[in-house]
């Protein structure tokens, strides 16, 4: 992804409401499925990261993008949003 694409995908990410918090269970396999019907579907999400969390909000979205295939398209403070092509639509 350029660094052009990026910014639009910032600028589209500014709107968003957030539709994932991840708490004190962490990451698990629920959440991730969840997640990945989510970018299905949206392509372009936000999540959030408690106070309870173990991990940091980049910890969290490193994670989630090596396992869901994402892009991190911005992180910043407890709030970071993914974005996944959908493969489906090409």
């Amino acid at each position: 992804m350029t660094g052009k694409e990026r910014a639009e995908k910032r600028k589209e990410a500014n709107g968003l409401e957030t539709i994932f918090q991840i708490g004190k269970e962490d990451i698990g396999e629920n959440m991730i499925s969840a997640i990945d019907s989510a970018l299905k579907k949206r392509e372009l999400i936000k999540l959030s990261v408690l106070k309870n969390c173990a991990l940091s909000a980049k910890e969290a979205a490193s994670v989630l993008s090596e396992e869901l295939n994402a892009e991190i398209i911005l992180c910043i403070g407890r709030k970071f949003v993914l974005y996944r092509r959908n493969q489906e639509e090409l």
